[in-house]
């Protein structure tokens, strides 16, 4: 923290010190108080700044889960299934990457399409709030007090704040598409990073429960090795997860397994089924 001291001369020819808060803009010094000719910069104790630390990703790692968790069992179910049919492991690769690659495209598009329809519906609410901000003013004044009532405020407080955003239209309508809708503005390339990270996510994911296949001749050994390799990265992939969310890193490790484990055995018993 700096402040500005400037030395001042008095009538009576001692000195005091005219202190400029940067914050307040507040000058302490008598009024006989004659400004001299120089200024000097003090540095005073210097003090820790209060941060605040939040997660902010989480768009991107609901993104990572969908792709990584598809990623992880849906390639599993397929080789699996095809393990009781197939003694040899070459087959089996070529339809496993036919199918990662299928299905990060398919997850991949099914992302972008559900955050431009999420900017679209956004655009179409705020447009809506404007129309009515200017339009229906008074009846939308009575829903902003509805709202600041609902928490706590009296109706002499909150008409206080109702008349200063009535001077603010733009800062009218963000309140209202937030607190009365639940809406955030969109980022601009949320699509394509949703998209990029589901795809992505699902390859990483789809490469996991595949890979034994490609170093093993053997089905039947490398769908064991499979189950197991697949199994730890469910557990990794939680732990991470809950790092990341704040969740117990335990519980959301547990939590994944069993999820993606059981989505796994289901679709493994549906493939063998068919198969």
């Amino acid at each position: 923290m700096r402040c500005l001291a400037t030395y001042i001369g008095c009538r009576n020819g001692s000195r005091s010190i005219l202190v400029r808060s940067a914050g307040t803009g507040t000058v302490y010094a008598s009024q006989e108080a004659v400004l001299s000719k120089f200024t000097i910069e003090e540095t005073l104790m210097p003090q820790t700044p209060h941060i605040e630390r939040h997660f902010t990703g989480s768009e991107t790692v609901k993104d990572m889960v969908i792709g990584m968790a598809d990623g992880l069992t849906v390639p599993f179910a397929l080789a699996a299934g095809l393990s009781g049919a197939i003694v040899t492991t070459g087959i089996i690769v070529t339809a496993g990457l036919a199918e990662i690659a299928a299905g990060s495209i398919a997850m991949g598009l099914g992302g972008y399409m559900a955050a431009k329809s999420d900017a679209e519906h956004y655009d179409s609410e705020r447009a809506r709030e404007e129309l009515e901000v200017r339009d229906k003013a008074d009846i939308e004044a009575a829903e902003v007090a509805e709202v600041f009532q609902s928490f706590g405020l009296t109706t002499e407080e909150s008409t206080l704040i109702v008349d200063a955003l009535r001077k603010r239209p733009q800062a009218w309508v963000d309140f209202m598409m937030r607190f009365e809708l639940g809406l955030e503005k969109p980022n601009p390339r949320r699509a394509v990073l949703s998209a990029g990270t589901i795809a992505g996510a699902y390859i990483a994911g789809g490469f996991i429960p595949l890979g034994p296949y490609f170093v093993l001749s053997s089905a039947s050994t490398a769908l064991r090795v499979s189950a197991i390799t697949t199994l730890i990265a469910l557990a990794g992939f939680g732990y991470i997860k809950g790092h990341f969310t704040g969740a117990p890193r335990v519980r959301s490790a547990i939590q994944t397994v069993l999820i993606g484990g059981l989505a796994a055995v289901v679709a493994f018993m549906i493939a063998r089924a068919i198969s």
